[in-house]
């Protein structure tokens, strides 16, 4: 069975991958990866049984027939926050005025795409609403997810480095720590929404993965990876 995901759902994907692979008497395969990559990856034809995207994503994945009708459950609301290496100081971030503070202070910003990914994307948007979006350019360190910026971002040497990407994403990798969420005025809490494609040769089997993911039975489970409740 084949997973595309946004990597906000790796952290719970892999944490479960064990009970859903005994469930439904499958193997899983998992893609992580920026969500507009994910849906490309979708529509280019990779092989997919279960999809997990932004809700918005999904609901167009439905009406165009890419996602099978009735089949899609929320995961749970993701809100987007700050990092910094493990070890090091936190900055304070809860007002915009902080927050640029912080983003001016560091020598090095790691984030995902800001093409395809939707933490990438919101930050760059927060960057230009603080006013600092080209003042900090040469600052920026990009890559293709957030996981993968996060990864980056603990493994180099200099201390004084910042990141921004879904929560979900930071409290999954060693070696840095969750700061806070971006202020109220710069919040960012998506909707992650699983869904069987279409033309799955093992629907249920994807179906039940969904209700795994999506039961309330694993609710903490969801709570302590960074997943809000669904209201």
């Amino acid at each position: 069975m084949h997973l595309l995901s946004g990597g906000a759902a790796q952290g719970l994907v892999n944490a479960l991958k064990p009970s859903i692979e005994k469930t439904t008497d499958t193997q899983l395969s998992c893609t992580f990866g920026a969500v507009g990559l994910m849906k490309q990856k979708l529509l280019e034809g990779t092989s997919c049984d279960v999809v997990i995207l932004t809700a918005a994503l999904i609901e167009q994945l439905t009406a165009s027939g890419h996602v099978l009708a009735g089949s899609a459950r929320h995961l749970g609301p993701v809100k987007t926050g700050v990092a910094v290496k493990h070890g090091t100081p936190h900055p304070q971030v809860d007002t915009a005025e902080q927050l640029k503070a912080a983003m001016l202070a560091a020598t090095g910003i790691y984030f995902p795409d800001p093409q395809l990914a939707t933490a990438g994307i919101h930050f760059m948007k927060v960057l230009n609403g603080l006013g600092i979006a080209e003042t900090v350019a040469s600052k920026l360190r990009p890559y293709p997810n957030g996981n993968t910026a996060m990864n980056a971002m603990a493994a180099c040497e200099d201390p004084h480095v910042i990141g921004c990407t879904q929560v979900t994403e930071i409290l999954i990798t060693q070696g840095v720590d969750l700061v806070a969420n971006l202020p109220l005025e710069f919040e960012l809490a998506t909707m992650y929404t699983a869904g069987v494609r279409s033309t799955s040769t093992c629907a249920a089997q994807a179906q039940t993965m969904i209700d795994i993911l999506t039961s309330s039975e694993h609710a903490d489970l969801r709570a302590k990876g960074g997943f809000l409740p669904v209201v």
